[in-house]
């Protein structure tokens, strides 16, 4: 919005010709969106409380240190939601579809993720809706985001898929490509889901898949960047850096409430939410399978729930003490902060990894 405001009279203030840098933009969505979850924070939490009596379900086959958190509210998320969208319509070029597609996909996943926490919290179970009725939303509304995405790109340059470590290729997909985008948003959604279970720990590592995917779009947006690097250029992608800079922001102020011990849940409505706007990002910017590099932590946590279940029902035995892979190392005596923050350096490192993809072709 400022920058559709102010740009036009740039060359009468020389002030306004800053907001022409999406790396100054995105500086302040970053400041913007950690601003407003901070002053938002106290009273929402508070809020939350009088509405949720009970707090979030605490599951009681889990680690019993989990007992201790009962009567935290959820749909924390709400939060990062607000605090992420004022500040990307604050400091996006909203004249761009990319925005947009990512914007909507966002709150889509939200409203889902929103309606998933509101059934958990009026049945007091962990279970929300019918898991079926929650992936024919995610994938309808990933079909709508796919297509949307394929009408802004050239078919051709769309449909390709762009392969880490290889220059100048990419393999035509052809209409394949839109179940595969749609699996990566989905995907990446219920990935990101499946690792909020401790205090701080889905959120550190989508702020840094968020910072890894912003640094990705700003170069894949600039035509001098993304010749010298070998990476395909994607025109318009640079000003998805300005969600991943909202995204940080509110992550940010989020932790802060959620660090341990959290004063409130992220919830489905978070979760759901920041992993389908990072697959999104990703598919945009044709880095989809780097995505799975960036975001492997998200990839080993479902695994592990996949093994497990798979074992469970063909052998009848479990191969973790308990899955998502994060509640494995708890049942074998980790203590809480111990799990989260080794988990935050394999995020880093992980981070690292797919960000070096980017020059070692």
């Amino acid at each position: 919005m400022l920058y559709n405001f102010l740009t036009p009279y740039a060359q009468d203030v020389i002030l306004f010709n800053l907001f022409n840098y999406q790396t100054f933009r995105t500086g302040g969505a970053i400041l913007t969106a950690l601003v407003i979850c901070f002053l938002i924070g106290p009273r929402f939490i508070r809020w939350l409380k009088r509405k949720q009596k009970n707090g979030q379900p605490i599951r009681t086959d889990g680690p019993e240190s989990h007992l201790a958190k009962a009567g935290t509210p959820t749909m924390g998320g709400l939060m990062i939601l607000i605090s992420a969208g004022v500040s990307t319509l604050l400091w996006a070029d909203l004249s761009n579809l990319y925005v947009w597609i990512v914007l909507g996909v966002v709150f889509a996943f939200g409203a889902i993720g929103f309606a998933d926490d509101y059934a958990k919290l009026t049945r007091q179970s962990h279970k929300g809706i019918p898991g079926n009725l929650r992936l024919v939303l995610e994938f309808g509304v990933a079909f709508a985001a796919v297509m949307a995405y394929l009408y802004v790109q050239r078919w051709e340059y769309g449909t390709g898929l762009a392969l880490p470590f290889v220059k100048d290729f990419l393999l035509p997909l052809g209409l394949f490509m839109i179940p595969f985008a749609m699996l990566v948003i989905v995907g990446s959604s219920n990935a990101v889901n499946l690792t909020d279970g401790l205090d701080g720990l889905a959120i550190v590592p989508v702020m840094i898949a968020a910072m890894s995917f912003g640094l990705i779009a700003y170069l894949v947006g600039r035509t001098d960047y993304s010749a010298y690097l070998g990476i395909h250029h994607v025109a318009g992608a640079g000003e998805l850096a300005i969600i991943c800079g909202a995204l940080i922001g509110a992550g940010m102020g989020f932790l802060w409430y959620n660090a341990p011990p959290a004063a409130v849940f992220m919830g489905d409505t978070g979760s759901l939410s920041m992993g389908a706007g990072l697959g999104t990002i990703a598919v945009i910017v044709k880095h989809e399978i780097v995505l799975a590099i960036i975001g492997g932590l998200f990839v080993l946590e479902t695994v592990s729930v996949i093994v497990q279940v798979a074992s469970f029902k063909l052998t009848g035995k479990r191969v973790f003490a308990m899955a998502p892979l994060h509640h494995h190392f708890e049942k074998k005596g980790w203590s809480e902060p111990t799990v989260v923050i080794r988990f935050w350096i394999i995020a880093v490192i992980l981070a690292l990894v797919g960000l070096s993809t980017l020059k070692l072709r």
